[in-house]
């Protein structure tokens, strides 16, 4: 009886013991969840139809100028109106800027003054891909080729033998500008470029991955109908410029004032028997970007006034007008601030952004390049990343204590789910995004975005929690920053 009472005191001791270990765990230990252990059936169905509507702004925006159209298409409907210097604004206003239809920002006019900050979404919208050269069409053993230079960090042995579409414009020698779009609809003829049959390929398959598939080789086949008799000269290139001349009005010497991209055709699709992740091309960064633009749609009466970016040439460098480091931000913010008497410089001092980018999901398939601990996992929400960069945080802007903070606790109030991640191991590689032009504005910024699996590749896939977390979070930034 005496052993018996000292086993249930012993056990009574042990399991409050243990009881306020729990507790004192799950008050002091940082311990992120999936986040299908935490949404509610409403979200989920708020998500769901979030990302019907995600996929549809993929399949209209394979390129950055159509994703601005499409951009442009939904803010009108929005009640947006194209923004013209010294346009008077009132609180509640809606307007937008197009930058030479390859970038693209829209503003809510808050109802506090612009010296107070703006609160900044920036994305971008071009992706790695094939531009054509400036004098891609040639003819080699009887068939037909549009010569290419590819955009971006590409595995190029990833686009071989893979349908590719065509989308641009071309501008005419008479001053005309023509779209071009080829390759998406059923009908139509797609392109490829072909890869060495295994038969022959000994001497490829020894070469190093990235030296296996040369630059020089990512060759379009274009056609092998020729136009003209036997002895005539350039009779296959002919053929070609034949019907691009009947249907567009393109010559020869018109590629020369071109803009033409070659993506991978098809349309973004819901993936897994459980329908959890979508694949397509160029979720990088236009998973972002729709984020960003859904949120601003979606924020309501915003007191500092809210903009939301879609930039271009992120993918090598953000370089140019119509990238980050371009002044047209300066110029649109600038013209902004004038209209309230307000210093640019002021505004830019206590503005907060949130760079909107992806960043690299942990595939366990590849462990090795990944410091597990500090890694972003699917379904666990929107990836925070203090800094980029690669070694020794080189090329990163390093957001302050105070700024994650901020943004911590945004979310954390909001309940939107999310992870601190790094883009892999220090040694292994790395990576840069726009936060580095906007903190050199003098604006505080933070990396944030959607844990993407196979980065780069021609399809690309993300979780449907991510997306719809990192609309969360932009719509909160554009309410609440």
């Amino acid at each position: 009886m005496l052993e018996k009472k000292k086993t249930e005191i012993a056990e009574k001791l042990h399991g409050k013991a243990k009881s306020e270990k729990n507790e004192l765990a799950e008050k002091l230990l940082y311990k992120p969840k999936n986040g299908f252990d935490r949404l509610s059936a409403a979200e989920e169905k708020a998500m769901n139809a979030y990302c019907e509507d995600y996929k549809k702004f993929l399949d209209h925006g394979k390129t950055e100028r159509l994703c601005v159209d499409y951009c442009v298409e939904l803010a009108k409907k929005k009640g947006f109106q194209a923004y013209t210097a010294g346009m008077k604004l009132a609180a509640g206003d809606k307007v937008y800027y197009d930058n030479r239809g390859k970038g693209i920002m829209l503003a809510v006019i808050g109802s506090e003054s612009l010296a107070n900050g703006i609160n900044i979404g920036a994305a971008h919208t071009d992706s790695p891909r094939l531009d054509l050269k400036p004098r891609p069409l040639y003819e080699e053993s009887e068939l037909a080729y549009f010569k290419t230079h590819h955009y971006g960090g590409v595995r190029k042995y990833q686009w071989v033998t893979i349908p590719l579409a065509l989308h641009g414009v071309v501008t005419l020698a008479d001053g005309r500008t023509i779209p071009v779009h080829i390759g998406e609809e059923e009908k139509e003829p797609q392109f490829i470029i072909n890869d060495l049959l295994p038969h022959l390929g000994r001497e490829q398959g020894k070469k190093p991955l990235n030296e296996a598939i040369p630059s020089e080789s990512l060759n379009i086949l274009i056609g092998s109908r020729p136009c003209g008799g036997e002895n005539d000269k350039d009779r296959f290139k002919l053929g070609v410029l034949k019907i691009l001349n009947e249907k567009y009005g393109i010559t020869e010497e018109d590629f020369i004032s071109a803009e033409l991209e070659a993506v991978p055709a098809g349309t973004a699709r819901d993936t897994g028997f459980d329908r959890s992740f979508i694949s397509a091309y160029g979720h990088d960064d236009r998973v972002c970007a729709y984020a960003e633009l859904a949120g601003i749609f979606d924020a309501k009466k915003p007191k500092k006034t809210a903009v939301c970016i879609f930039a271009d040439k992120e993918e090598i460098g953000s370089e140019g007008v119509s990238g980050m480091i371009s002044e047209a931000f300066e110029w649109f913010v600038g013209d902004l601030c004038k209209g309230q008497g307000v210093d640019l410089r002021d505004c830019f001092a206590h503005s907060f952004c949130v760079s909107a980018d992806v960043t690299a999901a942990y595939d366990p398939n590849f462990a090795d390049v990944y410091d597990v601990k500090n890694s972003a996992f699917i379904n666990y929400g929107v990836g925070l990343c203090k800094y980029t960069g690669s070694g020794g945080k080189g090329g990163a802007s390093d957001a302050s204590a105070e700024v994650v903070g901020k943004l911590r606790k945004l979310l954390n109030d909001n309940k939107v789910f999310w992870q601190m991640a790094e883009l892999g191991k220090t040694d292994a590689g790395g990576g840069g995004t726009v936060a580095k032009y906007m903190a050199k504005r003098n604006i505080d910024t933070i990396d944030a975005g959607v844990p993407v699996l196979s980065m780069h590749a021609p399809r690309e896939t993300v979780a449907k929690i991510d997306c719809y977390m990192t609309y969360k979070m932009m719509k909160a930034v554009f309410e609440q920053a």
